[in-house]
């Protein structure tokens, strides 16, 4: 046996321990992620309940064509493609920011409640988040028609027009993650040098210059890291968010990938096409996180491999 084969193996029994603390999580990707991959072959052929995945008949690429020749897909591509692009130009940058105005912040408890207030609203779900905003935009009681009414305007039925739905689900989407994503940067930020600081300090570098020259570049890595995997979801815009909000009203510009799937798959029974457009969109994300990668590798040290 190789010597490399012997310490490779003296490693894993030297932690042994820790690598049984990984079974579970291997047994769950292999169990939710890797068997149901199976079933991407009902994408090519025209699935029946009754005859089974192999016993369907076999159509090829039929659903791919369907697929790139409907018009609705085709807008449902770009509201998906437009959505994402918006979320990733102000959500990505929020988190950051947010971070970085905490890590000034040096009076302990109201840090503590501050980061409180601000990711307690990950903990609640799409569902009851989702009333919440429905609630707060009502045209009858919700809070800014009331300050509209109170001003002599006229209420505005915010959900129901297309042109406030995508800044609805950016800003709401921001209300409910921002404060996650700030958790991440801050342990990022707590383990730069503090010797650093003081050596700006002596420099005499104010508290912007600090953060501009010392506490970004140390969090780069950081930063590259979560906008690759930001840009592997491109695509995917979350079920839960927009479908509680969706209705047929702002379709023109809230119908994403997901919705689609949802609606034409489970409500019209047309699986063999609704699992076509999903593989279309893992494809995609892989591609997208695949070219962010190499860019990131290219232009910087950081990336994913």
């Amino acid at each position: 046996m190789k010597p490399k084969q012997n310490s490779a193996i003296r490693y894993i029994l030297k932690n042994r321990w820790l690598y049984l603390l990984l079974i579970p999580g291997f047994a769950y990707i292999f169990i939710f992620n890797y068997i149901p991959m199976y079933g991407v072959l009902i994408a090519f052929k025209n699935f029946s309940f009754r005859k089974g995945i192999w016993g369907s008949d076999w159509i090829g690429l039929a659903n791919f064509a369907e697929m790139f020749a409907s018009e609705t897909f085709w807008n449902v591509l770009k509201n998906s493609i437009l959505l994402s692009l918006y979320r990733l130009a102000a959500s990505f940058p929020f988190p950051i920011l947010l971070a970085l105005l905490l890590n000034e912040v040096k009076h302990s408890k109201f840090k503590k409640i501050t980061q409180t207030v601000l990711y307690l609203p990950h903990f609640v779900s799409w569902v009851i988040f989702a009333g919440m905003i429905q609630m707060f935009l009502s045209p009858s009681e919700g809070a800014i028609n009331l300050m509209i009414k109170s001003l002599g305007g006229e209420p505005i039925m915010f959900i129901q027009k297309s042109q406030y739905f995508r800044s609805i689900l950016v800003i709401s989407g921001i209300i409910k993650s921002a404060g996650w994503g700030t958790i991440i940067y801050l342990a990022a930020i707590a383990s730069i040098d503090q010797d650093m600081y003081e050596a700006a300090i002596i420099d005499g570098a104010n508290r912007l210059k600090q953060a501009v020259y010392i506490t970004l570049p140390s969090i780069a890595p950081t930063i590259c890291i979560l906008l690759l995997m930001d840009m592997g979801r491109l695509l995917s815009n979350g079920f839960e968010q927009v479908h509680m909000l969706l209705n047929p009203l702002v379709y023109d510009v809230g119908d994403i990938i997901e919705t689609y799937v949802y609606r034409i798959g489970l409500g019209n029974a047309r699986y063999s096409y609704t699992t076509a457009v999903g593989l279309f969109q893992s494809f995609a994300g892989m591609a997208l996180i695949i070219a962010a990668n190499n860019i990131t590798r290219r232009l910087s040290d950081n990336s994913l491999y």
